[in-house]
C-alpha cells in the first residue's frame, strides 16, 4: 500500500523577510531591505508536507518542471521524507514571493503566470497511477493549475477504493464523483456551489454545503470558516458545526491545506467523517496558532532556510555547492534534447576504479554530474576516521577528470534528496555491488537481480538505473588498509 497520497498542482513559495526603514527616491514606495529568505513547499506539495506531520506515509503525485523551481521543490520535499512521482509540467514553475516587513506583508509577487505548472498528459502506465490506486486514502488538492482535470488521472481517480478527499479551488474541474469528503472555503463554495453573498453567514453556508454535496455526489462537504471552524454537512438538511477551539491569531497560509490533510489522516485511521472534520478544525487553529508553515518548515532540512546576510563561502556549504552550476548545465542539455547522466559514492582516494566507472557512466549520455557526499556525509557512512581527503579536494579532483561535467556536494547518508532535485534520466553504479552491498570479485561483471536502494525512486521519473563495469580489485578501503599495513611494517608493530 502507498499510505497517503496527495495528488494535485504544487508551488513554491517564498518568504523575503526584512526591514521598512525608508521609501524609494524614485517613487512614494518602502524600501525593503531583505534580512532572510525562506523557501517553502506550496500547493499541495505543502500539504503532503502538512501530512507528514501526522506520522503517515505520505506520496505526492505532481508536476514538475524541468527548472531550478521545480528542483528546489523537490529538495525540499525529498528532505521532508514525501515520496515524490513528478508528472512533466509545461512553462516554468508557479512561485509565490511574500515581501514582508517586520513579519507584515507588504506585497505579494507572482511569478509565472496562470498557464505555470500545468501538466503533460499523463501516460497509461505512469508509476503515478498505480500509487494512487494503492493508497489507503488519497487528498486531491486542486490549485487551479489543471492537474485534477486530466483526463487519465480522473479515470484511476473514479477507481480508488480507499477515502477520496477533495480540496477543490474555484478554478478548477469538479470533484470525481463519489468523494468521500469535499473541503471548500466560504469563497470557493459561493463560486462552485454558484451562491450569492446576500444573508446570514451560517444560513449561505448550510445552503450552498447541500448543494454542492448534491452537484458533485459527494458524501460530505466541510466548509472551512477560518477562526470560526467549520461547517459540515453530510446527513440531511440540518449542518453540524464544530467552533475552533482557540480564536486563533497568526499566519493562516496553508491553514486550509493543513485542515485537508489533518481530515485525510483521519479518515485513513478509521475516523467517522464527523471526527475526522472535528480534528481537522483542532488541527488547523493549532497549526495558525503555532505561526503557520513557518513551524512546519523548522526541521525539514538546514538548506530549507537561507540567509543571503550569513551566506558561507561555497567550500564550506556542502548542501549547496555545484548546484548552481549543476542546474545550469542540466538545462541546457534538456533543452537540446539531451539525455542527463547522474552517479554518485564517497570518492575517497580517488583510483582507477572510480575512473573506469566514471567513463563508462559518461558515454550513456550528454553530460555526466557527479552527487558527492559531504564529509560529514562520509563519516557517517564509513566512520569517523573517513573521509581521508576534504570534500573540496574530493570534488576538484573529480571536476578535473574530462569525463565529468559538473560535481554536487550532499550531506546526507543517501543521495535521495540531491537525486530527486537532479532527475537525472540514466543513475549509474558501478559492478562493485552485490546483493547486500558486498563488493563482488566477479571482474566487473555482476549477477542478475540486484536490488540498487535508488532504483525506485529513479523510476518515478522515467529514469533508468544501471550498473556499469567494474574493474575488478580496486576500492578505497583496500588502499587504505594496504597502506596501514606497510606503515605498520615500517615501524616494526
Amino acid at each position: 500500500m502507498s499510505g497517503l497520497v496527495v495528488v494535485g498542482d504544487s508551488l513554491l513559495d517564498r518568504d523575503v523577510d526584512g526591514q521598512v526603514r525608508r521609501l524609494a527616491p524614485d517613487a512614494p514606495a518602502p524600501v525593503l531591505d531583505e534580512e532572510s529568505s525562506v523557501d517553502r513547499p506550496g500547493g499541495a506539495a505543502l500539504a503532503a508536507l502538512l501530512a507528514v506531520g501526522h506520522g503517515h506515509q505520505v506520496s505526492l503525485v505532481t508536476a514538475l518542471a524541468d527548472d531550478a523551481g521545480g528542483a528546489r521543490l523537490a529538495e525540499l520535499l525529498a528532505a521532508a521524507g514525501v515520496t515524490v512521482y513528478p508528472l512533466r509540467a509545461y512553462g516554468r514553475t508557479p512561485e509565490k514571493i511574500r515581501l514582508r516587513g517586520s513579519g507584515q506583508v507588504l506585497l505579494r509577487l507572482d511569478r509565472g503566470g496562470a498557464h505555470a505548472g500545468r501538466p503533460a498528459p499523463i501516460g497509461p502506465r505512469d508509476p503515478a497511477l498505480d500509487a494512487i490506486r494503492s493508497a489507503t486514502v488519497v487528498l486531491a488538492s486542486d490549485y487551479g493549475r489543471g492537474l485534477l482535470g486530466e483526463e487519465r488521472l480522473r479515470e484511476t481517480l473514479c477507481g480508488v477504493s480507499a477515502p477520496l478527499v477533495w480540496d477543490p479551488h474555484q478554478r478548477g474541474p469538479a470533484a470525481v464523483p463519489n468523494a468521500r469528503l469535499v473541503t471548500p472555503n466560504e469563497a470557493e463554495l459561493r463560486t462552485l456551489a454558484g451562491l450569492g453573498s446576500d444573508g446570514p453567514r451560517l444560513a449561505l453556508a448550510a445552503r450552498g454545503a447541500e448543494r454542492l454535496r448534491q452537484r458533485w455526489r459527494a458524501g460530505a462537504v466541510a466548509v472551512t470558516m477560518g477562526g470560526d471552524g467549520a461547517l459540515l454537512s453530510h446527513a440531511g438538511p440540518t449542518p453540524l458545526v464544530v467552533p475552533a477551539p482557540v480564536r486563533a491569531d497568526g499566519d493562516s497560509c496553508g491553514a486550509g491545506d493543513q485542515f485537508a490533510a489533518a481530515a485525510a489522516t483521519a479518515l485513513a485511521e478509521g475516523a467517522l467523517v464527523s471526527e475526522a472534520v472535528q480534528s481537522a478544525v483542532a488541527e488547523a487553529a493549532a497549526y495558525v496558532c503555532s505561526g503557520g508553515p513557518a513551524s512546519v518548515l523548522a526541521d525539514v532540512s538546514p538548506s530549507a532556510h537561507r540567509s543571503p546576510s550569513a551566506a558561507a563561502p561555497r567550500d564550506v556549504e556542502p548542501a549547496q555547492q555545484g548546484r548552481e552550476e549543476a542546474g545550469a548545465l542540466v538545462a541546457q542539455v534538456r533543452a537540446r534534447g539531451g539525455t542527463v547522466v547522474a552517479t554518485g559514492g564517497c570518492f575517497d582516494l580517488l583510483h582507477a576504479g572510480h575512473v573506469a566507472t566514471l567513463q563508462a557512466a559518461r558515454r550513456l549520455g550528454d553530460c555526466l554530474v557527479v552527487c558527492l557526499n559531504s564529509d560529514s556525509s562520509v563519516a557517517a557512512l564509513k566512520g569517523p576516521d573517513r573521509p581521508l581527503v576534504n570534500q573540496a579536494d574530493r570534488a576538484r579532483l573529480l571536476a578535473a577528470l574530462g569525463c565529468v561535467d559538473a560535481v554536487v556536494i550532499f550531506d546526507e547518508r543517501t543521495p535521495h534528496a540531491v537525486l530527486s532535485w537532479l532527475r537525472p534520466d540514466v543513475w549509474v553504479k558501478g559492478g562493485d555491488y552485490a546483493d547486500g552491498g558486498a563488493p563482488t570479485s566477479m571482474g566487473g561483471v555482476v549477477g542478475s537481480g540486484i536490488a540498487l536502494p535508488e532504483a525506485e525512486l529513479v523510476r518515478r521519473w522515467g529514469g533508468q538505473t544501471v550498473i556499469v563495469p567494474y574493474l575488478a580489485g580496486r576500492s578505497t578501503s583496500r588502499l587504505v588498509a594496504a597502506a596501514r599495513t606497510r606503515a605498520k611494517g615500517d615501524t616494526g608493530e
